[in-house]
């Protein structure tokens, strides 16, 4: 059992994390950026430090200010919460060098599932069902029109390295395509601190379906069924509910034992989600 633990994020990500750690006796430590100096998650938690300026890449994405800051409160372990950092295999990748547990999957499966183009890629050869669009990231605007010209229109691109609907943007036409390009990966390098975007095909109006997967060390990857996250604002999930009414008993039975088999092929450990739209 861990001691103390840094939570490397902030807001109510970060208080969930410290309650949760109350309940198991774990002691907290908050880190903060000049602008939340009074946030709530600072108050609650065991100690705290500030890590940098206001803007997020100076300080919630520094990862040599948040590693310095573990090591100088003398941490067990860093829970990333979700957004920021937890996609980051660089960042898993000095946790696990300075010897400070990293409360996550394992830095290369980080970097195969978060880089969004290669998970396209290895979902695809573990048998799961993926849209037309980009084989990589985009090199540059005028690729992505080559690529939306042969996909067809409309097309979204999405950032590469993050996820929560941050650095997303439906293009519907080739005139509109370099404008959206550019504000998503604008949106991208400031969340994720990558602007790398991909591209696939828009399904209007799909069921969101997503499924919850546990994973241990040794192997083991089970599924906690599935939920429905089709209420969206701006990409960002508004309603979950389970279980998704439109997945039948016999689809739910095949897609959950398929995804239980993709994550144990790929080493995944810890809790994470796996996608679906249904049209």
């Amino acid at each position: 059992m861990f001691k103390k633990i840094l939570i490397a994020n902030r807001g109510e990500i970060a208080l969930r994390v410290i309650c949760a750690c109350k309940e198991l006796g774990i002691r907290t430590v908050a880190v903060y950026s000049q602008a939340d100096r009074h946030a709530l998650h600072v108050r609650f938690a065991d100690e705290a430090l500030c890590i940098g300026p206001p803007r997020p890449t100076d300080s919630y994405l520094n990862i040599p200010a948040v590693v310095s800051a573990a090591e100088l409160t003398n941490v067990d372990a860093i829970h990333p919460g979700y957004g920021f950092l937890s996609e980051n295999a660089n960042f898993a990748e000095v946790c696990e060098t300075s010897r400070i547990k990293f409360i996550g999957p394992r830095p290369e499966v980080i970097r195969l599932m978060g880089e969004k183009e290669r998970a396209r890629e290895a979902a695809r050869s573990i048998g799961l069902p993926v849209l037309p669009g980009s084989e990589g990231v985009l090199k540059d605007e005028a690729e992505a029109i080559a690529v939306a010209a042969a996909v067809g229109y409309p097309v979204m691109v999405k950032a590469s390295a993050g996820g929560g609907g941050r650095g997303m943007r439906v293009v519907r036409g080739a005139a509109e395509l370099p404008g959206l390009f550019s504000a998503a990966q604008a949106e991208a390098a400031s969340a994720f601190g990558s602007g790398d975007l991909y591209l696939e095909k828009l399904v209007e109006r799909p069921r969101h379906i997503e499924f919850q997967v546990l994973g241990d060390e040794h192997g083991r990857v089970i599924h906690l069924s599935e939920r429905e996250c089709s209420v969206q604002r701006r990409h960002q999930k508004l309603i979950e509910e389970s279980p998704a009414t439109p997945v039948t008993a016999e689809q739910r039975k095949k897609m959950g034992a398929l995804v239980a088999k993709a994550m144990a092929e790929v080493g995944y450990a810890n809790a994470g989600t796996i996608e679906f739209l249904i049209a």
